[in-house]
Formats: C-alpha cells, structure tokens, sequence
C-alpha cells in the first residue's frame, strides 16, 4: 500500500505570500490539524500549526504565512510504502506529515494522517484489534484540573507536544480540552486577542472545556475505540474504572502503532 492511495488528496494548503490570520482562520474553520503551505508553483514551501497560528497577537496582523510557517519533520511521497512512513510518522510523534508526488519534485498532493492509515488497515488487522484496551493504552496519563489557568495548560500542551488533555478532578475524568477548543473558545493568551479586539485576562480551564467526553473502559476491544474515533473524528479515547476514575488514555498513535507492526 503506498501513501498516494490512501492519503487526503483534498486537505487545504494556503500560499506563502497570505496573510497569517487566513492561516488561522482555515485552521479554525477546517478543523485542521496541519495546514501545508506552498509556493506560487505549489512547491512545498513548509507548514502551519495550530500552535503556530495560536501565536499571532492580532485579527489584522500584517505577517505573512512565510513568517510564522515551520519546516515538516518528515515530507512523504506519493510513492512511499504507507506502512514504513507510519512508522517514521510515529517515532517523529507526527500525526500529520504533507506529501509531494516526488521526492525531488515537491509539489504539493495532499496530507497523510495516522486516521488515513487506521481506517485502511482496519479490515486486514481483525486479529490484533481484537485485544482489550488495557494492553494497548498509555497508563501515565498527564492531566489537568478544572481550575487550572487556560495559559498555563497550552504552555504545557506546547511543552509535551500534546494536542489534547483530559480534565480530572478528584481523580474522576470532569472534562477534555483540546487545541481545537482554544482555539475556538475566544478565551485567549496574554500573546492573543479577544475576538472584541481586546486582551483579557487568562480565565480557567473549566469556562472552555468539553464535559461530555468520549470514553471507554479497559474490557473494551481495540476495535470498539477505533469505531469511536473514526465516527467522532477524536483524536484520544480516555479509559476508566467503575467508579469513573481516569486510569488510561488511547490515541491514534497506539492504534497506529499497533497497525504497522
């Protein structure tokens, strides 16, 4: 299976000359994760973040996609074996990588996520989907309180490289807040802006984050979480006790990895 055949050949991409609030408001509307960009001869010219819109301090910034965009840990090529550049994809802890048609030509194709792979293999992988949840979650989960301050959880999310983190309270999972949510919230960094036009103050986790949460148990199959991110499209399935306390947490990563052994 090569990446040509399996990866989004339709996910956006913005010019380098655009203006960066473009950027993030594609990013936001879209709900991407990656956002490629390219030159005038849809070369690859680099990418965008989520992180990396989060930090342009104004609705009329005159900072160009150039100024803010980052160098792909990895580029993939239509031809590429899916399984191999997974696997590069995962030990770069990289969800998202652009692919070229070429590797010496570069010109923009489209966007490999670990969803594309997932949802490929599914049917060839029966066997190891079958397994219970408990030998495939991430047992040290970080997490957050309600009551923590939104800036101080996107520096961590920023530290960690994390996308999302569930919210605990009493060892009880409360909640979840994800980049997505900042990033729609309106509820903003010191380094952003309201969307009045007006800096706040930093408000608590809890005014923004989602309390109906998508979760499972450890006597829950693979395959039963894997339904659950591809239909709500979720990144990360916590785990709990029955008592609702958090005890894991699985993401595509682990049911990637698991995938491409």
């Amino acid at each position: 299976m090569r990446v040509g055949e399996i990866m989004d050949g339709k996910h956006p991409f913005i010019y380098e000359d655009e203006l960066a609030t473009k950027a993030r408001a594609m990013i936001r509307d879209f709900a991407l994760r990656i956002l490629p960009v390219v030159k005038e001869n849809k070369k690859l010219a680099g990418i965008i973040s989520r992180g990396d819109v989060m930090t342009i301090s104004s609705s009329v910034s005159p900072i160009r996609v150039k100024g803010i965009m980052t160098t792909p840990k990895h580029i993939a090529a239509t031809e590429d074996d899916a399984a191999s550049t997974v696997k590069k994809m995962i030990r770069l802890d990289e969800w998202y990588v652009p692919v070229v048609n070429l590797a010496q030509n570069k010109t923009y194709t489209g966007v490999l996520g670990l969803e594309n792979f997932i949802e490929t293999s599914i049917k060839g992988n029966l066997k190891k989907l079958s397994k219970p949840v408990s030998e495939t979650m991430s047992k040290n989960v970080i997490t957050c309180s309600p009551d923590d301050e939104i800036d101080n959880v996107w520096r961590l999310m920023q530290d960690k490289s994390f996308a999302g983190l569930p919210v605990v309270k009493k060892e009880k999972l409360v909640g979840i807040i994800t980049q997505k949510d900042l990033l729609e919230s309106g509820a903003m960094l010191p380094t952003f802006e309201s969307r009045k036009g007006r800096f706040r103050a930093s408000s608590k986790i809890s005014s923004i984050m989602k309390t109906t949460v998508t979760a499972t148990k450890t006597s829950a199959k693979i395959s039963e979480v894997v339904k659950l991110m591809i239909s709500k499209n979720i990144g990360r399935v916590p785990v709990k006790d029955n008592k609702g306390r958090l005890i894991g947490m699985v993401d595509r990563e682990d049911v990637a990895k698991l995938l491409a052994k």
